[in-house]
C-alpha cells in the first residue's frame, strides 16, 4: 500500500469532506480545496452527490492532482469505478455498498478502503470487509445526511474499542462542539460544512486542526 497503517491513522486527524453547494460566487471547488490543504487538512474525500458522472470525474481528477502536490491521502466517495479510473488513493463506501460486493477485491490491496459504520456490529463487519479505517456517525446533527442517526459518545467509544483500525468521527462536528468527543479515543474528525461553509475555509481549517490535535492528544 502507498500509505502505511500508521500513516493512515495519523491522516485521520482532520479529514475534510467536500461539499461544493457552499461555494461562494466566483469560487471553484479546486480553489477552496487548495486553501484547505495549505492550512493543514490531513485527508480529503470528494463527496459531491449532485454532480453527474462526467462532471464528478473531472472534479475528482482535479482534486487528486492537488492532493498529490500536498501529499495528502485522497479518496472518492461511493464511486468505486471512478476511483479506480483516475487512480485515487482509495474509496469510501457505506454499509449497503459492502453487502454482496467485495470492494477490497475491486480496488486492490494497495488502495485505502474507508467504510461508514453506526454500530459495533457494522464496525466489525467493515473491518472484516478489509477496511483501513471506519467513519463513524453521525455524532451530532448534520445537514449533509438527512437520515443520519445521532450517536452517543459511549457508543462511539464502544466502536473504537471493538476494532483495531482507525476510527474517524463524522456528523455535525465543528470548532464549538469538537471537545465533546473527548474520551472517545477517536483518531480524528471528519468535517464538511465546518470547513466548506465557513467564511474563510483556510482559517477554519487551521482552527479545526488545532482543536483536533488537542482532542486526539488528550485521549492518548
Amino acid at each position: 500500500m502507498k500509505y502505511t497503517k500508521e500513516q493512515i491513522r495519523k491522516s485521520m486527524l482532520l479529514y475534510a469532506v467536500t461539499d461544493q453547494s457552499w461555494l461562494k460566487d466566483g469560487e471553484t471547488l479546486l480553489d477552496v480545496v487548495k486553501e484547505v490543504l495549505k492550512n493543514g487538512a490531513t485527508f480529503l474525500q470528494i463527496r459531491e452527490k449532485d454532480l453527474g458522472e462526467a462532471d464528478f470525474e473531472i472534479e475528482a481528477k482535479k482534486l487528486q492532482d492537488i492532493c498529490k502536490e500536498y501529499h495528502v491521502p485522497y479518496v472518492v466517495n461511493d464511486n468505486v469505478e471512478i476511483a479506480i479510473k483516475i487512480g485515487a488513493d482509495g474509496v469510501h463506501v457505506g454499509q449497503s455498498d459492502i453487502k454482496g460486493r467485495d470492494i477490497r477485491a475491486l480496488i486492490g490491496s494497495d488502495k485505502i478502503l474507508g467504510i461508514s459504520a453506526g454500530t459495533v456490529e457494522e464496525a466489525i463487519a467493515a473491518e472484516q470487509a478489509g477496511a483501513d479505517y471506519i467513519g463513524v456517525g453521525a455524532v451530532f446533527g448534520t445537514s449533509t445526511k438527512k437520515n443520519a442517526r445521532n450517536m452517543t459518545i459511549d457508543r462511539l467509544k464502544e466502536i473504537v474499542e471493538a476494532v483495531d483500525i482507525p476510527v474517524v468521527a463524522i456528523g455535525g462536528i465543528n470548532a464549538s462542539n469538537m471537545s465533546e468527543l473527548a474520551g472517545s479515543k477517536v483518531d480524528g474528525v471528519a468535517v464538511v460544512s465546518a470547513i466548506f461553509a465557513a467564511e474563510h475555509p483556510g482559517k477554519a481549517t487551521k482552527d479545526l486542526l488545532l482543536k483536533a490535535k488537542m482532542l486526539v492528544e488528550c485521549d492518548e
